[in-house]
């Protein structure tokens, strides 16, 4: 009995430890990337099984989801291995949870995105760029790590998850992952882009500014055109001066909204949408089947919420009075709570708010109405100060009643009781 246990245990190990990592091409729905991964599967396998086998400083998993407990990741789908388009171009995305705690006293951020990036994406880097790296239509390398801080609030330590994308080119990839040397191996983040729970920022800041001044620019991919700059990692990387005159600012390229695009952005924001959840179901009565997701609408994307607006029998009238009520009495006081939890400047240009507004207990489907506030972020966020209206808010954008746009003016819209 006691060898039979023993055996099964070690089955089990085995089993666990040789789950699949790697997309089956048909489970892609992009013709173009799954054909991809039916070409390079079995170099995705192998790449997999170097992965998984790699002794890290901390257990490390693959995963498709973000922000897993140990015990949640020991029991999730852990195939997180595929070729996917990020703004129109083809990388190869490895998304994983690392269970290394930083503290933020002792580590800053540049240090724990060095430490996480040395242990962590250079063997991945390392087990993918030498099998696949070859492939002409891959662009770049997309790897997503959850590593944790831990920070002291109130004298209790709270520890939450902070994840890191890293978009490295295809060519830095390569050179980083042939290379011993460690400087070299740093040096290439500033050839790559740096996303902090999907935000972007840029590494080693100029000397003086502090890290929240340094949050909002983002690292451009190097162009093949551009001359290679050796820069030391432990150097400042400071901002090109601008001559006397200043060129003419290039126009902004317009936001990738595609349903790729889209679709690995969500995945990098997933933490903080789910926080966002968790704080704010009490006010907010989200919509339990309809998570928090990036929508495109007018070439803009947005953050929908969808929520439950619960108002009272004696407030039943037109479908204006309802939507007006529905914004007065919740959408507008989820504003600031929502703006709160979010970063700065987010990689989305609003927030749509969906509200289901039901009069009583709605049996009557006449009494219930579908109300969509599409309101920019820089509107949010003038309001948001107390700079503007709800009416001007609202006038800013877009509002949608069971799927057609309309004009809302509330104050006559509330006053409306037929």
């Amino acid at each position: 009995m006691h060898k039979g246990s023993f055996a099964l245990a070690i089955l089990t190990v085995f089993a666990v430890e040789c789950r699949p990592q790697v997309l089956s091409p048909p489970e892609i729905v992009d013709p173009a990337m799954s054909a991809l991964q039916q070409r390079h599967f079995p170099e995705l396998k192998a790449a997999g099984v170097e992965i998984t086998s790699h002794q890290y400083p901390f257990r490390f998993y693959l995963s498709r989801t973000l922000d897993l407990t140990e015990k949640q990741e020991q029991q999730t789908d852990q195939r997180s291995i595929r070729f996917s388009d990020f703004q129109g171009q083809t990388v190869l995305q490895v998304t994983g949870n690392y269970f290394a705690a930083y503290s933020n006293e002792t580590m800053s951020r540049n240090e724990r995105v060095k430490r996480t990036y040395l242990d962590v994406v250079l063997p991945i880097l390392r087990a993918t760029a030498s099998r696949v790296g070859a492939e002409p239509q891959l662009t770049a390398f997309a790897i997503e790590i959850s590593h944790h801080v831990r920070k002291q609030v109130l004298g209790v330590t709270v520890e939450n998850p902070e994840n890191l994308a890293i978009i490295i080119p295809r060519a830095t990839a390569a050179k980083v992952a042939a290379s011993t040397n460690e400087n070299e191996q740093v040096t290439a983040l500033l050839e790559s882009r740096i996303f902090i729970d999907g935000r972007a920022v840029t590494l080693w800041p100029q000397q003086g500014m502090t890290e929240a001044e340094n949050a909002e620019p983002s690292i451009q991919p190097a162009t093949p055109q551009a001359a290679p700059r050796v820069v030391n990692a432990s150097a400042i990387l400071a901002p090109t001066p601008a001559p006397n005159p200043a060129p003419a600012v290039a126009p902004q390229p317009a936001r990738d909204i595609s349903s790729a695009a889209l679709r690995l952005q969500q995945s990098a924001y997933q933490s903080l949408f789910d926080g966002l959840v968790r704080s704010l179901d009490g006010d907010a009565h989200f919509v339990s089947y309809a998570p928090p997701v990036l929508v495109a609408f007018h070439e803009m994307s947005y953050l929908q919420l969808s929520i439950t607006t619960n108002l009272a029998p004696h407030d039943a009238g037109s479908q204006y009075r309802v939507a007006a009520l529905a914004f007065d009495r919740h959408v507008s006081r989820l504003i600031r709570p929502v703006l709160a939890m979010l970063p700065k400047d987010p990689e989305f240009d609003g927030i749509v708010f969906s509200s289901s507004a039901r009069i009583g207990n709605a049996s009557d489907s006449g009494a219930s109405q579908s109300v969509e506030f599409f309101l920019p972020l820089s509107e949010l966020r003038r309001f948001e100060k107390y700079d503007v209206t709800g009416q001007q808010l609202i006038n800013s954008g877009f509002v949608l009643i069971n799927g057609e746009r309309v004009g809302l003016e509330l104050q006559s819209a509330e006053a409306d009781i037929r």
